[in-house]
């Protein structure tokens, strides 16, 4: 049985500066507070947690004074920044560069809507951290929809400036983007006019779906490392299911079976971009060892 370890798989740009600098911290301190989990990986997590950190829900955070918060990559809204200021917290702000980017440009396309009385869309997850903060920034004034089938909220005789989570699916954005132009057509507008489509993707994540596609065809078997809660997770590893029959989606060695294997595969691990490489060589590791047995 031949593994490999997919090399573009694991944590991004964003996500690897906030671990490194939450280890940084608690190798002085020993304790360091969190605004919700750094990454949406329970393996990591509790790595993290042993080493002191402490993860905070919103409420804590509102009732926490005087002590030092890392703020993950997901991003925040005005409110985070009010509060800390508010309760003398010390803020250690690794937002991601490209939600930094996003935010500015959904605040910029808001007051564009404003003057022109239109709707600001953000085809993403609700719920999601930087969702949360995006539309934070124009105080959840925009509409958030995950697929086509939510697209009942929005006012198709009126102008629409389109964005999307940085972790989400290009196919479903513009089919989300098309169903708006078509809605517009049907209500008598110009969408030419009326309709701004924001591609705001991350670069890495896109690239990553012809990337992996060709990653998970070239092997027998897929084992694809990612948490529950990581929507970047969820969609990537629909993408190897497209090519591949035999993917199996786990957050860790505890749920692989021997079964899946046969001694002449070719095995592929890989991952989402909140999944740490030592996870993954873990899960190879394992994997290993049903050869042996």
């Amino acid at each position: 049985m031949k593994i490999t370890i997919d090399s573009r798989s694991g944590f991004c740009a964003g996500v690897t500066s906030a671990i490194h600098a939450a280890e940084k911290e608690l190798k002085l301190s020993n304790k360091l507070y969190c605004l919700g989990d750094l990454v949406h990986n329970n393996a990591e997590m509790e790595r993290l947690r042993k080493l002191g950190l402490v993860v905070l829900t919103y409420d804590q955070f509102k009732n926490l004074k005087n002590e030092r918060v890392l703020i993950r990559a997901h991003g925040e809204p005005p409110s985070t920044y009010e509060t800390a200021r508010k309760n003398n917290l010390t803020l250690l702000d690794y937002s991601c560069p490209v939600v930094l980017k996003l935010q500015k440009r959904i605040t910029k396309g808001h007051e564009q809507m404003v003057s022109e009385n239109g709707q600001v869309v953000i085809y993403g997850k609700p719920g999601h951290a930087e969702v949360i903060g995006l539309n934070g920034q124009i105080d959840d004034q925009a509409i958030i929809i995950s697929s086509c089938n939510e697209l009942s909220g929005i006012d198709f005789s009126r102008p629409v400036v389109l964005f999307s989570q940085t972790t989400k699916d290009e196919t479903g954005f513009y089919e989300v983007a098309e169903k708006i132009r078509e809605g517009m057509l049907q209500a008598g507008a110009d969408p030419g006019k009326n309709l701004t489509i924001n591609n705001t993707i991350c670069r890495l994540v896109s690239k990553r779906v012809p990337q992996l596609r060709k990653f998970a065809a070239e092997h027998d078997v897929i084992v694809f490392v990612s948490g529950v809660k990581s929507s970047n997770g969820q969609f990537l590893f629909s993408i190897c299911r497209e090519v591949n029959d035999r993917c199996y989606m786990i957050p860790d060695e505890s749920q692989l079976k021997k079964e899946w294997f046969q001694s002449e595969d070719n095995v592929g691990i890989c991952g989402a971009t909140s999944t740490p490489m030592w996870l993954m060589e873990k899960i190879a590791n394992s994997i290993r060892k049903f050869n042996t047995i």
